[in-house]
């Protein structure tokens, strides 16, 4: 459904303080967030890879407690991990998407009511944490990240799905052209606008993306936190043909490639520069 909102207009704020931001953009927010989730498609693919990768770090499939910070209302995600045998808390920081997440999962113990900057849970009690679209979306990176560490036991990883201002296919969180690449002071331009005055400019998100990382710039975000061992996507598939797509030999191709990326810093750096918005972080 497209909608159709006032722009530029210095009417908008003729009866209304600046500070109270775009009429009606947290129903806006809801209602388009909503209709996305519905358009998705089966997610369960990209779950399961993710846990595969973990299982690559730690033996997840024993975790006792696995953390997922920002849900969302309609927790697809947690389900999938409950139907994988995983034990799963979800954490969300909007009142009524807590609600719904209940709702969709028949548990009123599944999701609780927090902040990734504030985490309502006691220290050491998780064996992963799962934040995925969520960090370029905080007040404050370096405290959700002192937060994760904090909530998990000693040998525990964070998987951090997030944005990467160097990939030449950017992602889809700001429909401007080329606006991972922007000047910071431009961004933050393009935020205020959106905020105010264009709600379309960012999908109607009364939360837009704020933080655009690299790689190298999560590493070293996660050891100001106090993590130590980094590792991305591409460290953690096993380069054997049947880990990929295609005919015999564009898989072989394929196996190849990633062994060289696997062991060559350089192709490694190269790779990450598109590939760098995933991140898992080990505790020590």
């Amino acid at each position: 459904m497209k909608r159709r909102v006032g722009k530029n207009s210095n009417l908008t704020y003729r009866d209304r303080r600046l500070s109270e931001g775009y009429p009606g953009l947290d129903v806006l927010s809801l209602e388009t967030f909503e209709e996305t989730l519905a358009r998705q498609p089966d997610d369960t693919w990209r779950v399961r890879a993710i846990v595969e990768y973990l299982d690559r770090l730690i033996d997840i499939r024993a975790a006792r407690s696995v953390l997922l910070v920002g849900c969302g209302p309609r927790p697809e995600a947690m389900r999938i991990l409950r139907e994988m045998g995983l034990s799963v808390l979800g954490v969300e920081p909007v009142r009524n998407f807590v609600v719904a997440a209940r709702r969709y999962l028949n548990d009123e113990g599944a999701v609780v009511e927090g902040r990734a900057e504030e985490l309502p849970n006691e220290s050491e009690s998780q064996d992963a944490v799962i934040l995925e679209s969520v960090l370029e979306h905080v007040d404050s990176v370096g405290r959700s990240l002192a937060e994760i560490h904090r909530v998990l036991v000693p040998g525990g990883v964070a998987y951090i799905g997030t944005t990467n201002r160097l990939r030449l296919v950017p992602d889809a969180e700001f429909n401007v052209r080329f606006f991972p690449w922007l000047p910071n002071a431009v961004k933050e331009s393009y935020v205020f606008q959106q905020l105010h005055y264009e709600p379309s400019m960012a999908n109607f998100s009364d939360r837009p993306a704020v933080h655009w990382f690299t790689y190298a710039e999560l590493c070293q975000l996660g050891r100001e936190a106090g993590f130590f061992q980094f590792y991305s996507q591409l460290d953690l598939k096993r380069p054997e043909p049947e880990n990929f797509s295609g005919g015999d030999r564009t898989r072989r191709l394929k196996a190849k490639a990633l062994r060289r990326v696997q062991k060559n810093p350089w192709l490694r750096a190269l790779a990450l520069s598109q590939r760098g918005g995933a991140i898992f972080m080990m505790k020590r």
